[in-house]
C-alpha cells in the first residue's frame, strides 16, 4: 500500500492499528467527552430544535478552556475538553467551559440535563447527513435500539493515554475493559424511558448492547493490536462511500470479507479509517483509550467518572488494585445495568476502587476533586446506591422492566450481547 487510496490488505489494517489506534509514548494526557440532553427550560417535554440550540451556543464561542463543540444526531451537545496533564486539569478546563455554556443557555431559556438517557421524550434525529442517515437505516434492520441510541443517550467519555509501550498498553488495555461494568454500575443514572421505569438503572448500557454486536460488544481477550485488528476486521460495514460521492448503505458484509473481494470495489486506507469511526465498543482505542460506558451524571457529579478513571489507570499503585477488585466483576454487565451496586460482588469492587482512587487522587494532584469523590462514595457507594436510586425513590411507579425500544413504533423484542 503506498497511499490513502490504493488497495488495501490485512497486512496494511493490521500496521493501521499498531501505529494510529494503539500510539504508545509516555501516557500524561487526561481528556473527557461529555454528552448532554438539552431541554426547554419551560418546556422539558419538548425537543429544543438545533437551531435554536446552536445559535445560543455561538453566541457563547469561545469557550474559555477551549473545549470542542460538536452536536450528536438527536440534538445532543457535546463538549470535548483539551486534552491536558491529570485529571484536575481536564476537570478544570470543562468545568469553565460548561459553567460558560450554562450562562448562555439560560439566556435562551435552556439548559443542560444530566441524564444517561432522555426520560421522556421519543427518539428524534435532527442532523440530516449521510453518515447519520446510513447509520439510522443499517441499525433499523435489527430494531429501535440504534435510533434511541443515535438520538437519546448522553455519555462521559474519559480519554486516557494507550501506554509507554505495548506491554504497558496492554496492561492498560486490559484494565481499562475490567473496569467497564463497574463504571456502569456506579454512574447508571438512566432508570427511565418515555416516562416509565424500564427494569434497568443503565438502561442507556442496555440500549447500546441491544444494537449491532460485532460493533458494540467489546473486543476479545488477548493482545490488544490484534484483538482490535479482528475485531474491526469481523465488524459489519456500516457504508461504502463511492468516488463520485454516492453511498452504499448496509453493504452485507464484515470487513475481512471486503477485504477478500465482496461488495463493490477494493477498500481503501481511508476506508478502513472511516470504518474505525463506526465502531462503538465500550473502550475504543483511537491514539488514546476511549471509555464509553459511563451514563451522564447531573450537578458535579460527572467530575467523578472522570476522576475515578483516570486515578485508577494513571497511579500504578491504584492501577494494581483496581484489577485485582475488577477481574472478577469482569463480564458482569448485565447485572451492572440491570442492579448496579445492589449487586454483592459489584458493591465490594466499588468499595475497594473508591478507596485506591481516594489515596491516588492526592499523589496526581486532584486538589477539590478529592472532597467530590468523598462526597460521591458516601452518598451512594458507601451505601451500595447509584444516581438511579434516586430517581426511583422519587418515582411513584412501581419497577417495571419494558422493551428498551418502547415508543419508537417497532415493538421487537431485542436481544442483548451483555
Amino acid at each position: 500500500m503506498t497511499g490513502p487510496t490504493a488497495t488495501l490488505t490485512e497486512d496494511d489494517v493490521l500496521t493501521h492499528v499498531h501505529g494510529i489506534c494503539f500510539k504508545t509514548g509516555p501516557p500524561r494526557l487526561v481528556g473527557v467527552e461529555s454528552e448532554w440532553l438539552v431541554t426547554d427550560s419551560d418546556r422539558p417535554d419538548q425537543h429544543v430544535s438545533l437551531a435554536r440550540l446552536s445559535a445560543a451556543i455561538d453566541a457563547a464561542d469561545p469557550l474559555p478552556a477551549g473545549s470542542t463543540v460538536t452536536y450528536e444526531p438527536g440534538g445532543q451537545l457535546e463538549l470535548s475538553s483539551v486534552p491536558l496533564p491529570g485529571p484536575f486539569a481536564s476537570y478544570a478546563a470543562l468545568r469553565a467551559d460548561l459553567a460558560h455554556v450554562r450562562t448562555h443557555l439560560a439566556r435562551a431559556g435552556l439548559a443542560l440535563s444530566g441524564w444517561g438517557l432522555d426520560p421522556i421524550r421519543v427518539p428524534a434525529r435532527q442532523l440530516d447527513n449521510p453518515r447519520y442517515s446510513a447509520m439510522e437505516a443499517f441499525f433499523d434492520a435489527d430494531g429501535p435500539g440504534g435510533r434511541i441510541m443515535m438520538c437519546s443517550t448522553a455519555a462521559l467519555q474519559v480519554c486516557v493515554d494507550v501506554g509507554a509501550d505495548l506491554a504497558h498498553a496492554a496492561t492498560r488495555w486490559r484494565l481499562a475493559h475490567a473496569l467497564g461494568p463497574l463504571l456502569v454500575a456506579v454512574f447508571a443514572n438512566s432508570p427511565l424511558r418515555m416516562g416509565r421505569v424500564t427494569g434497568w438503572k443503565s438502561t442507556r448500557q442496555a440500549v447500546w448492547a441491544s444494537i449491532d454486536p460485532s460493533r458494540t460488544r467489546p473486543p476479545p481477550e488477548g493482545d490488544p493490536v490484534e484483538a482490535w485488528t479482528r475485531y474491526a476486521l469481523d465488524a459489519k460495514v456500516m457504508v461504502v462511500r463511492r468516488l463520485d460521492g454516492g453511498w452504499v448503505n448496509a453493504p452485507g458484509m464484515t470487513f475481512r470479507e471486503w477485504l477478500a473481494g465482496a461488495g463493490p470495489g477494493n477498500p481503501t486506507a481511508d476506508d478502513f479509517a472511516y470504518h474505525l469511526t463506526t465502531l462503538f465498543p465500550p473502550v475504543r482505542p483511537r491514539g488514546w483509550l476511549e471509555l464509553r460506558m459511563i451514563d451522564q451524571q447531573s450537578a458535579d457529579h460527572w467530575a467523578v467518572p472522570l476522576a475515578v478513571v483516570a486515578a485508577l489507570i494513571e497511579d500504578d499503585n491504584a492501577a494494581d488494585c483496581a484489577l485485582g477488585a475488577t477481574e472478577p466483576t469482569a463480564d458482569r454487565w448485565v447485572p451492572a445495568a440491570r442492579d448496579a451496586l445492589a449487586d454483592d460482588e459489584l458493591a465490594r469492587a466499588a468499595r475497594t476502587c473508591f478507596e485506591a482512587t481516594l489515596a491516588a487522587l492526592p499523589r496526581l494532584g486532584a486538589g477539590e476533586l478529592v472532597r467530590i469523590v468523598e462526597n460521591f462514595a458516601e452518598r451512594y457507594v458507601d451505601r451500595r446506591r447509584c444516581p438511579a436510586d434516586d430517581v426511583l425513590d422519587r418515582s411513584t411507579r412501581h419497577p417495571r422492566r419494558v422493551d428498551p425500544g418502547r415508543g419508537c413504533g417497532n415493538e421487537k423484542e431485542v436481544d442483548l450481547w451483555i
